[in-house]
């Protein structure tokens, strides 16, 4: 919704290097939709965006939106004294948050950040911090942390099956400074993963943390496409879980088929919501 593809342009085509050619457009298409997003909110003739952010105290020079497969997940970070280098959209961090730091890829910077942020509710919890962008020894560390979450998988089944758990592993994540090891699993209800969880630290020699989350967080976090041709919309943009109920179909004239309507996780599809009007 925010960025346009302009991949397929090549060549004698465009300027400069394609990726700079559609970094540079993507921004000026996104600090026109603030600037015009802004001036129907403030219904004034001209618009000062930087003013309007400073009045409600947010600082689009030191805030960027960033992604972390962990428990950040999606997450607005703080930069701080990383000698003025620019960061810009893709690039890859390492951000320090509550005494750890983890691995994360940058999803935007600029004025369309202090707009998400601006259209959120107050949140007063301290923001992880940019530490510096990733060095080559960082990767080496991150590599290895890749390859030690391979060998966990058919640990973890191995154990789960000797302990006789019903339990579906979906993701396995290392924390970057590997204080942590998580496992991300479903099951058809409380599972009582206390040996488990013991054995897992015995062989990995680090912290284990084990968390149930729902068939829909699963997608999110495997990904894939749906039966439009896209990839899920949770695993692109969607940040929060709407309820549905099939009275958003009703409503839209759609069909009452389950089949038709749910998605590949099994609940039914988010899209349902899109064309719903939320009430103010």
């Amino acid at each position: 919704m925010y960025n346009i593809d302009l991949s397929f342009l090549k060549g004698s085509i465009v300027e400069c290097d394609p990726k700079s050619f559609e970094l540079k457009y993507n921004n000026i298409y996104k600090d026109f939709i603030v600037k015009n997003c802004i001036h129907c909110e403030e219904q004034e003739a001209e618009v000062n965006v930087d003013f309007i952010f400073e009045s409600r105290n947010i600082n689009n020079k030191d805030i960027i939106l960033a992604n972390c497969k962990g428990l950040l997940g999606e997450h607005y970070c703080k930069v701080e004294n990383i000698n003025n280098i620019k960061l810009d959209k893709g690039d890859i961090v390492i951000v320090e948050h509550e005494g750890n730091q983890e691995i994360s890829e940058i999803k935007e910077v600029g004025n369309i950040v202090c707009w998400f942020r601006l259209h959120e509710e107050e949140d007063n919890c301290v923001l992880p911090k940019v530490i510096r962008k990733i060095r080559d020894e960082d990767l080496k560390k991150y590599d290895q942390n890749i390859s030690d979450e391979i060998r966990a998988y058919p640990i973890f089944r191995n154990l789960a099956k000797k302990l006789s758990l019903e339990m579906k592993l979906v993701d396995i994540h290392f924390q970057f400074d590997r204080k942590k090891l998580f496992f991300f699993y479903t099951a058809d209800g409380r599972v009582d993963f206390r040996e488990l969880a013991k054995n897992l630290a015995s062989e990995f020699k680090t912290r284990i943390e084990l968390r149930q989350i729902g068939v829909r967080d699963e997608a999110k976090r495997i990904g894939g496409l749906g039966t439009c041709g896209r990839e899920y919309c949770c695993a692109t943009f969607l940040n929060t879980f709407k309820r549905i109920s099939t009275q958003l179909a009703t409503d839209q004239n759609l069909s009452t088929n389950m089949a038709k309507l749910s998605g590949p996780c099994g609940k039914l599809k988010c899209c349902l919501s899109f064309d719903v009007q939320e009430e103010s």
